[in-house]
């Protein structure tokens, strides 16, 4: 393979997309900075065996045509990895680049030192954020750094992948979402959950594009109707259907408890008008609510589905308005209303004000930096980082009209805590929309919350449970006294339950939580499960490549490598709940406990049975030895008549 003339074509496309926003003498010094970081990089390869120089000249590549950043920001893109791999210096870079591109480039490097005040990555982490106090753009470079590296994943053997992934998921993606950056946000949590959980990730990608093929029709049919209602008022727009990506099926998929055919808005309709094209001299709001309307006279709107997300816009700025439709086949349409300016900022993000109003988002950045302050219990910095950064808010209101963004599942101990320690502390209950509500009451978007305090109120034990955000955690624990004790050996996680077979990763717990055992403990855990992305983000060098298998002529326990092991459990059983809905009928019981244990030769733990208006609801405790023998068991008793749906339930993770 001609690796010369690929580079040099990469190069040149990094050439061309930012040649048009700067200067003769800027473009110069991008090439300079290219054909030095390809001089510096001559001799090292990646792990798939390609030149080094690929990778920073894709880096550039991106923060140049995608993010369409400036010619320092693209200058340290391409020379983001030289200090930290090669002999040249910042001081080097200084002198041949100016003060801006060296500054930026000491930002992106990591520091090298014999002791880490937690983790390597941890403190990667927290150089990162901090430069967030005084430069946006470095963050720029090491998110495009980051997306980048997933998207070749590929060449990496499964445990950095898992790691790598790890950081992606609980750190970069979030952090990308925080800036605006919506596409980059997604590419990254669907790059993670593609190399995390491939099985799934397959599974719902087939599952999707045989759903666009069958509802192909009937959209189309959809948007027509709609781009004429709004043409015969004189509104030029752009309709057109979004389905959502793998990861968001996914992740709504366990937030829903329920399978991807009965997930409701696998897809949503964006209706996009440009504003130059408008007669009326309206606002974008105004247009926005005279198209709402329109459409609301020619289909049936469902009852409180309409959102107004343009006076109260997501904290990553996405503005729109949201409702639910009615299309002439009976089904109700997600609608989201919008102009091209609101789709551009909810693209790009902070970038769409650097060089003018940056400052507002650095301000807004500064609070969250101030809500995850270094202080405290650092093996709980990643949850705390994951739940500031949270893509998912809502806005929650007091009396007094005072908006607070808080993560999405936050509870009223949250809302207090959002007010300040002291308040949270004394937290007693409060009212939420008018009705009495224990302080551990979920809040949802809109809620309008009166606390009550009371100084004889402190917080309980239970309430570390109940809150999502950090500055709610952080206090909780320093009040509270937080014991953890982890046996030695192989265990199961107790919340994602593995089986033989799955998709499963192992995590050496040694040395990670100060009271652990004196001997080594591998914690064995879902490819997908929150916790072990978490760990994955933080001790990436403890994951640990597993196979899980079922094979007699395998020992117990092998250990291939120090990354790698296979563990066999012959003979081993492992409960799972199943729960079971459809419409009832003679001899239904009868039927399903003779599918499980004639048919299918399992044992059941306990069954629980109820019917209400002709649907049953069924909870079955089964055993099984494999994730196979789960699948052939859903497959299975989904096909006994009247069954509508099977599930495996699992606890819910805390984000």
């Amino acid at each position: 393979m001609d690796y010369e003339y690929i580079a040099n074509n990469l190069a040149q496309q990094v050439f061309d997309a930012i040649s048009p926003r700067v200067s003769e003498e800027d473009l110069e010094r991008v090439k300079k900075a290219y054909l030095l970081a390809k001089e510096a990089h001559a001799l090292q390869k990646r792990k798939s065996g390609e030149p080094y120089i690929l990778h920073p000249i894709s880096v550039a590549l991106i923060v140049a045509k995608e993010l369409q950043l400036d010619a320092n920001t693209v200058i340290t893109a391409f020379l983001h990895d030289v200090v930290e791999d090669t002999p040249y210096t910042v001081e080097d870079i200084q002198e041949m680049f100016g003060y801006d591109v060296a500054g930026l480039v000491n930002v992106v490097t990591k520091q090298k030192k014999e002791t880490y005040q937690t983790t390597k990555q941890v403190d990667n982490y927290q150089q990162i954020l901090a430069s967030l106090h005084y430069d946006i753009r470095a963050v720029m470079v090491k998110i495009s750094d980051r997306l980048h590296n997933m998207r070749t994943l590929q060449s990496m053997r499964p445990d950095k992948q898992m790691k790598i992934a790890g950081e992606t998921d609980c750190f970069y993606a979030p952090l990308a979402n925080r800036l605006g950056l919506f596409e980059v946000k997604s590419d990254l949590e669907n790059l993670s959950f593609k190399y995390r959980c491939g099985n799934e990730y397959g599974d719902i990608e087939d599952k999707l594009t045989i759903d666009e093929e069958r509802s192909k029709k009937r959209l189309a049919r959809f948007c027509k109707d709609v781009k004429g209602t709004l043409r015969d008022h004189g509104i030029q727009c752009n309709v057109e259907v979004y389905w959502r990506r793998p990861y968001s099926i996914w992740r709504r998929m366990r937030q829903q408890q329920t399978d991807y055919w009965h997930l409701p808005n696998r897809y949503y309709i964006r209706i996009t008008f440009w504003e130059d094209t408008m007669d009326d001299p309206l606002t974008d709001k105004e247009t926005c609510l005279k198209i709402y309307n329109l459409l609301t006279r020619d289909f049936r709107e469902r009852p409180g589905s309409f959102i107004n997300q343009i006076e109260q816009p997501k904290e990553n700025s996405y503005q729109c308005l949201k409702l639910m439709l009615l299309s002439d086949e009976g089904v109700w349409e997600d609608v989201q209303i919008c102009s091209e300016t609101m789709v551009h900022a909810s693209q790009v993000g902070c970038i769409n004000e650097i060089g003018s109003n940056i400052g507002n988002w650095v301000k807004r950045f500064r609070k969250v930096l101030e809500d995850i302050s270094f202080q405290g219990n650092e093996n709980h910095f990643l949850e705390h980082i994951s739940s500031s950064l949270y893509y998912d808010d809502i806005t929650v209101f007091a009396p007094n009209g005072d908006s607070f963004i808080l993560p999405k599942d936050s509870t009223v101990i949250d809302f207090a805590f959002k007010q300040g320690d002291e308040i949270g502390a004394h937290a007693h209950y409060a009212y939420v929309n008018g009705i009495l509500c224990s302080v551990k009451t979920i809040l949802h978007g809109g809620d309008c919350v009166k606390l009550i305090t009371s100084p004889e109120a402190h917080p309980r034990k239970d309430w570390i449970d109940h809150c999502q955000t950090y500055i709610a955690k952080r206090y909780l624990r320093l009040f509270l006294i937080e014991r953890r004790l982890i046996r030695g050996g192989v265990c199961r996680c107790p919340i994602c339950k593995p089986l033989p077979g799955g998709e499963v990763i192992g995590i050496r717990m040694h040395g990670i939580h100060p009271h652990t055992s004196e001997y080594e403990n591998i914690m064995l855990h879902k490819r997908s499960c929150p916790e072990a992305v978490r760990l994955a983000s933080k001790y990436g060098d403890n994951v640990v490549s597993v196979d899980y298998a079922t094979d007699a002529d395998t020992s117990p326990i092998v250990v291939n490598s120090p990354t790698s092991i296979t563990i066999n459990r012959v003979g081993f059983t492992y409960p799972i709940t199943l729960h079971i809905t459809g419409v009832d009928r003679h001899r239904m019981l009868m039927d399903l406990t003779s599918e499980i244990a004639d048919r299918l030769h399992l044992n059941m733990d306990s069954l629980c049975i109820s019917t209400k208006d002709c649907i049953f609801n069924c909870e079955v405790i089964i055993m099984v030895h494999s994730v196979d023998e789960m699948i052939s068991a859903i497959k299975h008793i989904s096909k006994i008549p009247g069954v509508e749906s099977v599930r495996q339930i699992l606890p819910k993770h805390k984000k």
